[in-house]
């Protein structure tokens, strides 16, 4: 059996319970190299076997994974954050399917969420924004047609870029380009979320590219845009005396 776990964010004590009980468990964990936290790998047993995925190929992870089954051994895949973003699950799970290898996926903790949390912020403001983008910069590897960067800042909502830290003055040319950011738009880099080396950089997406410079982040760091981060907000409806839901009347509401 092959278990893929998110580690979360980094920090040891955000990875699941679900999660850590299956380090605990596992006979060989594979984990995604120095962006997993090696605080996590305490959980393992003592007769665990390593397996560090950073300069392996995707053929070889399957062979360390086959070698398991074949073995009786239950296998973890260790992957940061949530294994649904950025993790290039689904090219492994299809190729356990494809083997008759049985395998389960555990969601983590995702580094957007822990971000927002580090800064005090929330994505979703009424009024301001209920959309949030998670996407990244095309570079080495490309992004889909419709998917560049401009358009999907022409939306104006609360935006999270990933994998996009080493190229902080072609993406904030991007997204000024959409036309809906301006250069006074609220904008962090928040490096190594909730690591004990943990940065936050508050600025707009002006400064956003002479920030990452003066700071010397152009990896392992996330970029957050939009006016969440500081704009004027309209209070919730869910917990306006005047507004009714099934669970309480309106103030003055009789009926």
């Amino acid at each position: 059996m092959v278990h893929f776990v998110g580690a979360g964010p980094g920090a040891a004590d955000l990875i699941t319970l679900r999660g850590a009980e299956a380090l605990r468990q596992a006979d060989v964990v594979i984990y995604a190299g120095s962006l997993v936290n090696p605080a996590l790998l305490e959980n393992c047993r003592a007769d665990c076997e390593l397996h560090n995925s950073a300069a392996m190929t995707l053929e070889q992870v399957l062979a360390v994974m086959e070698r398991a089954e074949a073995a009786g051994k239950t296998t973890v895949r260790l992957h940061t954050g949530d294994p649904s973003l950025y993790g290039a699950i689904r090219e492994q799970m299809d190729a356990l399917r494809e083997r008759g290898i049985p395998f389960d996926l555990t969601p983590g903790v995702s580094s957007f969420s822990a971000a927002a949390a580090a800064l005090e912020a929330e994505y979703t403001l009424p009024g301001l924004s209920q959309s949030l983008i998670l996407s990244r910069l095309a570079g080495r590897t490309p992004v889909p047609a419709g998917e560049e960067l401009s358009q999907l800042a022409a939306h104006g909502a609360s935006m999270v870029l990933f994998l996009s830290a080493g190229m902080l003055p072609q993406l904030q040319e991007e997204l000024l380009a959409g036309g809906a950011y301006t250069p006074e738009t609220p904008a962090a880099l928040v490096y190594k979320v909730s690591w004990p080396e943990e940065k936050l950089c508050r600025c707009t997406l002006g400064t956003l590219a002479e920030t990452g410079a003066r700071e010397g982040i152009y990896k392992t760091a996330l970029v957050l845009v939009g006016d969440f981060l500081a704009g004027p907000y309209e209070r919730s409806k869910l917990y306006d005396p005047d507004f009714s839901t099934e669970y309480r009347k309106a103030r003055g509401e009789t009926t």
